[in-house]
Parts: structure tokens; C-alpha cells; sequence
């Protein structure tokens, strides 16, 4: 199968990876690649050249415009539009059998291209004002839309979601993120350092139980480092850096409990799972999709409530690796989540047939 990969391109596809999205769509294009597909990655132009890029911007835009978040600029709006209206221009005149969608644009979600290229969009965020209506408008017996938990199936659809959505849970290769069966007796936490993931709320609540943390990720907003995180390192709180995958799990696996503290309507926790993967128990806010992806193998406190988050780490340090790691190997697994995609690539491409043939 001839499969195009739409990305986002706030950030360079490849490791060090910004985030869980830019994880997702490495191991896609990946894992597609590995189980035969022919891939092409439309992505920022400075993304992992070990694969067929198409670029739609020949760099991330954060590098062109060095602000830390989409703040309705024209000039970045009109550079993303132009972008992506003649990515989709080239993937719709470039032989594909379907492009699986992870852009966050509202261009790919226009009828007038879905019915040319069968088409899977994956949500990976909340819904806001500016995609909204473009998704709801958009289900089309050649349209699938994906979400990656339950709960933000029901955010984006209060109503009642239609029959082109469901629920696609990100999956992870357990071989990079091996278990181990002990731990060291310390707490981690890993993400983009920034706000809503809480992590001054993290470090709070391991000085609070008495547990050495470590913090992994990239420092996406400056000033909230500055004032909020850095002051909290030194003692029992230390700052280990933005990692590769190899190094961060070789990290993750000889700690003894993970802390997950996001602080927005978190669509699903890539870092928890991972964690899980190598055997971490999981302390963590009770926000989002968090309950639907820890499950069992955590515990919850209330959101921003270091108190209970300290008290969570102690559970949390009770419960078996083996649960951790059981949870992914049963529900969140890189195999698991490929298959399911190539399923809902097969759905839309059926209703091509269909259509044609009744042509």
C-alpha cells in the first residue's frame, strides 16, 4: 500500500522527539514501513532523513517562528496554510491509496480532498475553536477520524460521536522500552517542561513524600522554568535532560515509580505508557484519559493537589512492576496499534472500491 503521512510541523519529526505526537508519527511512518507499506512522511524538511520526506515546510516552524505557541499570528497562519494546501495539492496528485492525517490542519479534512485520497485523521489533542467546526463537518464514508481514548471521543463529539470515529489508542514497541524487575527507590517524570504538564507540581510532591526525582524533557517555556521548576532543583530534585529513546528508557527503567502530572484535559499519556512498559508504577493526576491508560497500575490524586499526589506515590510504589508492564503488553502495544491503523486504512479504501465501482 502507497501511504502518505501527514504530520504536524511545529517540531522536526525525529529524536529527540518534542513530544508524544512526534513520537507517534516517527514509529508510524516506521512501523508502516517495516511491515512492507510504501511511505512517504510529509513533514517539516529538517525531520529524520532516514525517510522519504515530502517537506511541507522545509523546516519546523518553531524555528522560523520562534514562539512557544499558536497565538493566532497572522504571518505563522498564512505560512501553514501555504504549506499544507500544496502538501495536500501533492498528495492528492501523488498515487496514494490513503494518507493518514495527523496534521492538526483543517486543510485535509476539506471534502474536496478526502474524495480524492481516502483518508484516516488522527486527533491527538483536545477539540478547540479553530478545528472544531472542520472536524465535525468532515466524516465521510471515505473520511475515518480517530481519537486516542474514550474520554476525548466525548469531548469532541458530546452529542454522540459518528460511525467514521473511534477510538485509536497510541501503541508503543515494548522492545524499546524493556522491563526491568527492581527499581532504585526513586520517582521520574518526563515531558515537555511547560504548564499544563505540571511538572513543579511533580517535584512538589516527591519533596513532599521523600522520594529523589528526576526530570527528563525539553524545556518548552523558559520562563516557567525559570520560575517555577528551577528553583525546586538541587536536593532531592535534579534535571537529567532531553534524551534519545535508548538513553531516556535505560533512565526510566531503574526508578521505582513514575509521575504523571498533566494539568489540561491530557488526550491519552505516551510518557505513562512507556514507563509502564519498563515496569514503573504510575502516581498520577486524575486528568484526562489518565485513569483510561494507567488503570491498575497507578494511583490518582486530585488535579494540582501535591498533598495527594505525595500520598499517591507511596500506593503507587506498592503495586507490582509486572501489573505495569502487563497493562501495555495488553492494551497499548506498536503491533496492536498498526494493525488497527492498516484496519481503518483497508475501511476507506473499500469505500473507494465501492464508490467506483457504482461509477
Amino acid at each position: 500500500m502507497r501511504i502518505a503521512i501527514l504530520a504536524h510541523v511545529r517540531q522536526r519529526i525525529a529524536e529527540p522527539f518534542a513530544g508524544g505526537m512526534e513520537s507517534l508519527c516517527w514509529y508510524l511512518t516506521a512501523g508502516l514501513q517495516a511491515r512492507g507499506h510504501d511511505v512517504v512522511l510529509f513533514a517539516a524538511g529538517d525531520s529524520d532523513p532516514r525517510f522519504t520526506i515530502d517537506p511541507v515546510l522545509a523546516e519546523h516552524y518553531e524555528r522560523t517562528f520562534p514562539w512557544a505557541e499558536h497565538r493566532g499570528s497572522a504571518p505563522l497562519i498564512a505560512h501553514l496554510d501555504a504549506g499544507y494546501a500544496q502538501a495536500c495539492d501533492r498528495i492528492a496528485g501523488g498515487g496514494f491509496d490513503v494518507v493518514h492525517n495527523n496534521s492538526l490542519h483543517r486543510f485535509p479534512l476539506e471534502s474536496r480532498r478526502t474524495a480524492v485520497t481516502p483518508t484516516v485523521t488522527s486527533l491527538h489533542v483536545p477539540p478547540y475553536d479553530a478545528l472544531h467546526w472542520f472536524v465535525a463537518s468532515s466524516p465521510a464514508p471515505r473520511h475515518r477520524l480517530t481519537v486516542t481514548s474514550a474520554r476525548q471521543l466525548a469531548a469532541w463529539w458530546p452529542q454522540g460521536a459518528p460511525p467514521e470515529a473511534s477510538v485509536l489508542h497510541n501503541g508503543i514497541d515494548p522492545a524499546r522500552w524493556p522491563f526491568v524487575d527492581r527499581g532504585d527507590g526513586t520517582a521520574v517524570w518526563c515531558g515537555r517542561i511547560t504548564p499544563n504538564k505540571g511538572t513543579h507540581l511533580a517535584a512538589q510532591a516527591a519533596i513532599r513524600a521523600g522520594i529523589p526525582l528526576t526530570l527528563f524533557g525539553a524545556i518548552e517555556d523558559p520562563d516557567y522554568w525559570a520560575a517555577e521548576v528551577a528553583p525546586l532543583i538541587g536536593g532531592q530534585v535534579r534535571y537529567g535532560g532531553h534524551l534519545k529513546g535508548a538513553a531516556l528508557a535505560s533512565e526510566l527503567g531503574r526508578a521505582s515509580v513514575f509521575l504523571f502530572t498533566p494539568c489540561w484535559d491530557e488526550p491519552f499519556g505516551l510518557v505513562a505508557v512507556e514507563a509502564m512498559s519498563c515496569g514503573l508504577p504510575v502516581a498520577a493526576f486524575d486528568m484526562g484519559a489518565a485513569r483510561e491508560v494507567v488503570g491498575e497500575a497507578g494511583a490518582f490524586a486530585s488535579c494540582g493537589n501535591v498533598a495527594e499526589l505525595a500520598d499517591a506515590i507511596d500506593t503507587a510504589s506498592t503495586i507490582p512492576r509486572t501489573a505495569a508492564r502487563d497493562r501495555v503488553l495488553r492494551l497499548f502495544t506498536h503491533e496492536r496499534w498498526l494493525a488497527r491503523c492498516e484496519s481503518l486504512y483497508a475501511e476507506v479504501q473499500m469505500q473507494d472500491s465501492e464508490a467506483l465501482h457504482a461509477v
